[in-house]
C-alpha cells in the first residue's frame, strides 16, 4: 500500500489534475500527473528520494531516465548515499554521444528510477541501453504506475517493477475539482 504522506504531498503539489489530457504515447485520460510539479517541490523529491533509498542496497547503483528520472535519481543518490548514472533517450550529436552518462562498470547492478509508467516504453528504451552497456538490469522503482500496461510490459523485458504509488491509491478519494 502506498505512503499516504506522499500521496498528500503529491496532491498538494497540484500534481494530480482533472479534466481531458493527452498523453505522451497518444492516447487520452481523465487525469493528469504533472511530473514537473513532484519533481520540483522540495517535500514531494525528499519523500520519494526517501522512499527510493529504503528500496535500494548500499552496493546498488541508480539510473535516472532522462528527463523526469534524473532528479529522482540524483535527490536519491544523495540520501542514499549510491552513485547514478543517466539513460539518454537518444545519443546527442555533440561531445560524447554517450547514451549513458557518468561511471558505470561492465556487470555493475543497476536499479532504474523513473516518474510514472504508462505504457513502459522509455522505461525498457533505459533498461535495454543500460545493458547495451554493460550493467545489470533486474530492478525498476517508479514514482507512479498508472495502471495502463507498463508495468506489465516492463516486466515482460525481465524487470521487476516496484511503485510507490498506484493510480488507484493516488486517485481514491480525490477532490476531483
Amino acid at each position: 500500500m502506498a505512503d499516504r504522506e506522499l500521496i498528500d504531498a503529491l496532491r498538494e503539489a497540484d500534481a494530480v489534475r482533472f479534466g481531458e489530457f493527452e498523453l505522451s504515447h497518444g492516447g487520452t485520460s481523465d487525469y493528469y500527473v504533472d511530473k514537473y510539479l513532484f519533481e520540483t517541490d522540495p517535500r514531494c523529491l525528499d519523500l520519494i528520494a526517501e522512499a527510493f533509498g529504503e528500496r535500494i542496497e548500499s552496493d546498488d547503483k541508480l539510473a535516472g531516465v532522462a528527463l523526469g528520472g534524473v532528479p529522482l535519481a540524483a535527490a536519491t543518490c544523495v540520501a542514499a548515499g549510491v552513485p547514478y548514472v543517466i539513460a539518454r533517450k537518444q545519443r546527442k550529436e555533440y561531445g560524447t554521444g554517450n547514451l549513458i552518462e557518468g561511471a558505470l562498470e561492465e556487470g555493475e547492478a543497476v536499479v532504474v528510477v523513473e516518474d510514472i509508467v504508462t505504457t513502459g516504453t522509455s522505461l525498457i528504451d533505459a533498461v535495454e541501453a543500460l545493458r547495451e552497456a554493460g550493467a545489470t538490469v533486474e530492478r525498476a522503482l517508479v514514482v507512479v504506475d498508472r495502471e495502463e500496461g507498463g508495468r506489465e510490459n516492463v516486466e515482460d523485458a525481465g524487470v521487476e517493477v516496484e511503485a510507490l504509488v498506484t493510480a488507484s491509491e493516488l486517485l481514491a478519494d480525490a477532490d476531483r475539482d
